[in-house]
């Protein structure tokens, strides 16, 4: 049986019950989950739309960096779902949050990104890691590659076509 995407609408007139309207096929059909809902929530199936936009939880102590970072992303279809300044934040943010991706600085007050990008890579279902920083790659020599990321971008080099390239 196909998916198909639902939406429901208006009040109910006297005597009416509630039910969906079908849109047509869900253009998601490989991401259709089962709801958990309520006891007078409908048993079918629903189009899960989560994994339309890439989610992303931006690194960075600058909080003048996140703000562009977040406008830039969010224009070029990602969904940017938090922020954090510092490697304990990064870490608290992704057990709380489960982004696809993180776009994590180097350089952060409490411990560097190659530090928080290997416990994050330790943990279950990690997200895939992008660093940045305001150097580049060469500053960094072979510590990017022995790094579990999916690569690196230097921040001014940030874009949503650059970071979707490393993330695929």
């Amino acid at each position: 049986m196909d998916a198909f995407a639902v939406r429901r609408y208006g009040r109910l007139g006297a005597g009416e019950s509630e039910r969906a309207t079908v849109l047509g096929p869900c253009p998601h059909v490989a991401r259709i989950a089962k709801v958990s809902a309520g006891h007078n929530a409908s048993d079918g199936d629903l189009c899960d739309y989560r994994g339309v936009r890439p989610t992303v939880l931006i690194v960075d102590d600058h909080d003048t960096f996140r703000e562009s970072a977040r406008a830039l992303l969010e224009a070029e279809g990602f969904a940017v779902v938090g922020e954090a300044a510092d490697g304990t934040g990064a870490v608290a943010a992704v057990e709380r949050m489960r982004p696809d991706v993180v776009l994590l600085d180097v350089q952060l007050p409490d411990e560097d990104g190659f530090a928080v990008a290997a416990r994050l890579a330790a943990g279950s279902d990690p997200p895939r890691v992008v660093l940045i920083s305001s150097r580049d790659a060469a500053a960094y020599g072979p510590r990017i590659g022995a790094a579990p990321v999916c690569g690196f971008l230097a921040k001014r080099e940030l874009s949503g076509a650059a970071l979707a390239a490393l993330v695929g």
